[in-house]
């Protein structure tokens, strides 16, 4: 248990990260079998995981689809039907596509969008529609320019058996309808992960075999104030500009990815020289984590899954070793994860495994067999 000092602002932020998701990522290079493994939690005492099923289908023309949002059930319109459409259980479809998701929230302004897709929508409308990551990627900017997007800033995995990438993308607000989204191909060989705090900086404008992104994701943040005109675009970070570094986002979020990374990080010494910024010491862009790195060894799915169960044992911020352990040395606290006390604000450390996960799964994406086959 740690006693802070911080601005109402980003005790909300706290709040908002407190029910929150982890995403783990590792390439085919990185897997043990060669398959694409992603992980994905999302942990709230208030959430109750189902496993969707949309059968595939063919539609007529002029079929429309309702739309309701993920988290609260509301009703938020319709959007035209594709001609076919896939078959789809929980977040994976029949050609071994799938798509995991962390909230990062961002730039208050840009939240509560216009049009009629929310983040959940966005991903089970995609995946009936898309065979392969690229074509999801595309699925999305079309979708999201053509009917709005409604919910906050996202990070999502997507993974097929050949490659997986990092998208996020955050809304426009009330400025106008749409979304602005930047997605990054990680390097086979690689791990990356994301956990409620936006993770690609700075990317290459010239490269789109590892990286698009949304024509004005630059030109909308100088519209509206976010991003200086007079400097280099080469110079724009998604992240410095839509979701700025906070404490929390490093101590809350960034910290369970480390978590991670430490373990598995090729480089050795990768914790140490991450410490300071993961206790929330050195906040400063410059100081964040790159958005991948060379794994050490082969990792399988039964890895993967154990890197979930992570509680920072034997690291700084080991909660078995806090006055809230007790004789027990307990890596588990009760909620609240934020609270107040005679004008100080106190908080555990929000670890990847947690007690009030709603839902989790690991994806395995294997390309060596077909697709209704290949995905689990």
């Amino acid at each position: 248990m740690s006693k802070i000092y911080i601005a109402v602002s980003a005790l909300i932020c706290i709040l908002r990260q407190s029910l929150a998701c982890s995403n783990f990522i590792v390439t085919p290079g990185a897997s043990a079998d060669g398959s694409t493994l992603f992980s994905y939690s999302a942990d709230s005492g208030s959430l109750y995981g189902t496993l969707g099923h949309y059968p595939a289908a063919k539609h007529g023309s002029g079929a429309t689809r309702k739309i309701w949002d993920w988290d609260s059930g509301v009703y938020l319109g319709e959007i035209e039907e594709a001609n076919e459409t896939f078959n789809v259980i929980g977040n994976l479809n029949e050609h071994g596509l799938a798509i995991g998701e962390t909230t990062f929230g961002g730039n208050s302004s840009l939240a509560g969008g216009k049009g009629v897709l929310d983040y959940g929508s966005l991903i089970w409308v995609t995946l009936q529609r898309a065979k392969t990551a690229r074509q999801a990627i595309s699925t999305f900017h079309e979708l999201v320019t053509k009917y709005g997007y409604v919910s906050e800033g996202e990070s999502f995995t997507i993974g097929d058996p050949q490659e997986v990438w990092v998208l996020e993308m955050i809304g426009k607000g009330q400025y106008e309808k749409g979304a602005v989204w930047v997605a990054k191909r990680i390097p086979d060989g690689h791990v990356s992960g994301h956990a409620n705090q936006a993770r690609i900086q700075d990317f290459p404008l010239d490269d789109p075999e590892n990286c698009v992104y949304a024509p004005d994701v630059i030109s909308f943040a100088e519209k509206v104030g976010l991003w200086d005109s007079s400097r280099p675009r080469s110079e724009f970070s998604f992240a410095d500009v839509y979701d700025p570094i906070t404490f929390s986002g490093a101590r809350m979020s960034d910290a369970r990815v480390w978590s991670f990374f430490s373990l598995v990080a090729a480089d050795e010494d990768f914790g140490g020289k991450y410490t300071d910024y993961v206790l929330g010491k050195n906040v400063t862009a410059a100081a964040r984590m790159p958005l991948s790195i060379p794994a050490r060894g082969k990792i399988s799915e039964l890895d993967l899954m154990g890197h979930m169960r992570n509680h920072y044992e034997d690291t700084v911020l080991d909660p078995r070793l806090d006055v809230g352990a007790e004789s027990s040395r307990s890596p588990y606290r009760t909620r609240p994860l934020v609270w107040k006390h005679e004008n100080s604000i106190y908080f555990n450390e929000r670890t990847v495994g947690t007690q009030q996960a709603g839902w989790n799964f690991v994806a395995q994406l294997r390309g060596w067999l077909p697709g209704p086959l290949g995905g689990l």
